[in-house]
């Protein structure tokens, strides 16, 4: 397992950057960059279990590990949905139990530095690297010129 760290400037409050990143509909929009459709089912607040779904039924279960609004939020990955079944007990679900996604959001040159921390294994790093930066390059655009 490695950690993969990104990070990206956006030209507004870390308010607004912080919302748009996760609460629907604009959560939908820059995750689109990793599924078209994605969505999540459950509450960004900390301790509770939220679920990363995918169309397909495919996805990730998680708890909200810390949230701190507007500030950090760390996800913590504890397995995988297949076919809309959740997935904890399986080798590649416990793969998933040590790793954690994490979103920084701190106040730099009038807008926000967002830095997001992903911790990755086997074959998904070089998808991950490929994927990140433009699912930020999304995000910074919907909350750069909101519609």
């Amino acid at each position: 397992m490695s950690t993969l760290h990104f990070d990206i400037h956006v030209a507004a409050p870390r308010e607004r950057v912080w919302r748009t990143m996760l609460y629907t509909p604009t959560y939908e929009r820059w995750t689109a960059v990793f599924c078209e459709g994605s969505r999540y089912e459950g509450s960004w607040e900390a301790g509770t279990t939220i679920r990363f779904c995918a169309p397909n039924g495919d996805g990730m279960v998680a708890e909200i590990a810390e949230h701190r609004p507007a500030e950090f939020v760390s996800i913590h990955h504890l397995g995988m949905i297949n076919d809309g079944v959740e997935d904890t007990t399986s080798e590649a679900a416990r793969a998933l139990t040590h790793c954690f996604e994490n979103y920084s959001f701190s106040d730099e040159g009038g807008g926000t530095r967002l830095r997001v921390d992903v911790d990755v294994f086997g074959t998904y790093e070089d998808w991950m690297n490929q994927t990140w930066p433009k699912a930020l390059q999304a995000l910074k655009d919907i909350c750069e010129h909101p519609r």
